[in-house]
């Protein structure tokens, strides 16, 4: 894989992480996400539990993981590399290993399009970096 394909990739991936998780970033957007995710998992009449939007940790939580996550995205955007596409995919799979607890532990199961969607990623955004430096490596 080019390594500008490569780039590519590790700018779009962190489009989607702008998008997923900007609602996080702030305590009033969050709230308002939470919201969102109670009318989902209600209308589809699915098992677990829902964040609380009343629960200051629990935003203020939210507010730590959005705005980190916001900088790390428009960093990749502006700036994408191969050590970033690493960095990123490695911590996708660790973010996977909390969706997976929180779901096994009780959380609604709209945590598990979430997990599914990060492993997705981490596929796409892992294989590529990889591919790129199989062929980097082959050069040589």
């Amino acid at each position: 894989m080019t390594e500008s394909t490569t780039l590519r990739v590790i700018r779009i991936s962190a489009l989607y992480d702008l998008v997923i998780t900007a609602g996080f970033a702030l305590p009033w957007t969050a709230v308002l996400v939470f919201g969102g995710l109670a009318q989902a998992h209600e209308a589809l009449g699915l098992t677990g539990i829902t964040p609380s939007p009343d629960d200051v940790f629990t935003v203020m939580f939210a507010n730590l993981m959005g705005s980190i996550v916001v900088v790390w995205a428009v960093f990749r955007i502006l700036r994408p590399t191969i050590a970033a596409g690493v960095a990123d995919t490695t911590a996708r799979l660790l973010f996977s290993v909390g969706l997976a607890t929180a779901l096994l532990n009780g959380a609604t199961a709209l945590t598990g399009v979430l997990l599914a969607l990060e492993l997705a990623w981490a596929v796409v955004q892992g294989g590529a970096v990889l591919a790129h430096r199989r062929r980097a490596t082959a050069s040589v």
